[in-house]
């Protein structure tokens, strides 16, 4: 084979999470890029091992090994969350490996903290006189890229199918035994796969951080415990009221960073039985580190039912160590908490995904072989069938360092119809007198009694959708 005068040499790399359909990728560049005398390469487990210098995990890949990885799931590269910039030595032991290679170009795979990686490589490369090549294609299954319209991120699809399919599951089994279930869904920075999932399988309430609002930082605005928990609560009442002491809530994990503060405080008195608190390379807190469903679960169970009184653990300890007091409904409720994401992580990808990631993948390539890659690199992305490579100057943030973040539109037609279906407590069960008399009956309170513990949760400005 005669090398390929533009692009000699190819380098696949994988950061971040898993996300159904890398593998469509990786298998997509390789088949191309071959039709194009380039020889391939991956990079194994991310940039663990270049930030050593180590090149054993280096690997020549050709259409054979790749020709039916299409569908699927994993990544047959690996992946890692080793951040390259973090140190000078990291990122110049990588770019020293890219020279030893003679690789021409590199086809990058990841989340927002990979293509800022990417496009750092590039600059440094581009500082330093040298040339390479970067198309950087961006994967997660959060879905909170900022890509053209609403083009979803590749995997996103095939966890919501996934997703659905496991809460749905939970919704027969609640109805059947008679218990709730407390889903906590991957989504770090949006709302996205937890309203994807609880939208399409009918849950029965579903909170996202973006109901609250962000700050001048793009941050969650911080809300206390209480309104989470009394917005969980008033639809369990909601429902109780109704005769169905049943249900499933989900609840995007990003929620971790709404109620940030209050959740440091219980960390930090209860020595570890709710997780830790502790960061990964590029500075993002380990949600999975925290055992946030068993929080809520237990917060949400001090304000249902009665304290046992054969156990020994102090009753309302949570609410004690917030600073709060309250005085239980009562109520009987089973409640179950289950966390939602890494079982969808490296699911086979589903017919959406197998397609979209050989769009992607191909893309990458043709876009590395273009006059356009000599003069930047870029975010692979696609729009109504068109190729639309974004340099990365357009999709990363300078003061965050990270791509912005596609949020929810809680405004839209969408969202209000998930609302719409959800069971809640809105304005309108304040609004009718036999309603609300039931509802302050179901936890022995009169009227005015209810109305002062939960009546907020509907107020203008309780959230941004009221």
């Amino acid at each position: 084979m005669t090398p390929n005068p533009t692009i000699p040499r190819l380098a696949i790399v994988v950061g971040g999470g898993p996300a159904p359909g890398i593998n469509g990728v990786i298998s997509a560049v390789t088949i191309e890029a071959d039709n194009k005398d380039i020889e391939v390469f991956g990079i194994q487990d991310g940039y663990h091992w270049l930030v050593k210098g180590d090149l054993g995990k280096v690997r020549t890949l050709q259409k054979h090994q790749v020709a039916q990885m299409y569908i699927r799931g994993g990544s047959m590269l690996g992946t890692s969350r080793t951040n390259p910039t973090k140190k000078k030595e990291d990122m110049d032991q990588v770019l020293e490996c890219f020279r030893k290679m003679k690789f021409s170009a590199l086809v990058s795979i990841g989340g927002d903290d990979t293509a800022y990686t990417a496009s750092q490589i590039y600059r440094a490369v581009t500082a330093a006189g040298g040339s390479l090549r970067i198309a950087h294609v961006p994967k997660t299954i959060d879905n909170d890229l900022p890509l053209p319209g609403s083009t979803p991120t590749f995997g996103f699809e095939t966890a919501r199918h996934y997703g659905v399919s496991s809460v749905r599951n939970l919704a027969e089994d609640a109805r059947t035994t008679g218990r709730w279930y407390i889903v906590v869904c991957m989504g770090r920075a949006a709302g996205h796969l937890a309203l994807g999932i609880g939208k399409a399988s009918a849950a029965t309430l579903t909170i996202i951080p973006e109901e609250f609002g962000f700050n001048e930082k793009h941050k969650p605005n911080t809300i206390a415990f209480r309104r989470l928990c009394d917005t969980i609560v008033g639809t369990i009442i909601k429902r109780i009221e109704n005769k169905k002491n049943y249900g499933v809530i989900v609840l995007a994990e990003g929620l971790i960073e709404s109620v940030r503060e209050e959740l440091r405080v219980i960390l930090d008195k209860t020595n570890g039985k709710y997780g830790t608190y502790e960061t990964d390379d590029f500075d993002n807190l380990r949600m999975g580190e925290i055992e946030f469903g068993k929080l809520i679960r237990e917060l949400v169970m001090e304000r249902l039912t009665l304290p046992d009184p054969k156990s020994k653990a102090p009753a309302f300890r949570l609410h004690e160590l917030l600073g709060e007091k309250i005085e239980p409904y009562g109520l009987t409720a089973k409640l179950i908490d289950k966390d939602l994401g890494y079982e969808l992580r490296c699911a086979d990808p589903i017919p959406f995904d197998a397609e979209y990631t050989r769009d992607l993948g191909y893309g990458a390539v043709k876009f590395l072989l273009s006059e356009e890659a000599t003069k930047y690199g870029a975010v692979i992305t696609f729009e109504q069938g068109r190729m639309i490579p974004q340099p990365f100057e357009a999709m990363i943030d300078p003061v965050t360092k990270k791509m912005r973040t596609r949020h929810v539109n809680i405004h839209g037609e969408s969202f209000e119809v998930a609302r719409r279906y959800m069971i809640r407590l809105q304005r309108r069960d304040f609004d009718n007198p036999e309603m609300l008399a039931n509802l302050a009956r179901v936890v022995k309170k009169t009227v005015p009694e209810f109305r002062k513990e939960f009546e907020y949760l509907v107020e203008p400005g309780a959230s941004v959708t009221e």
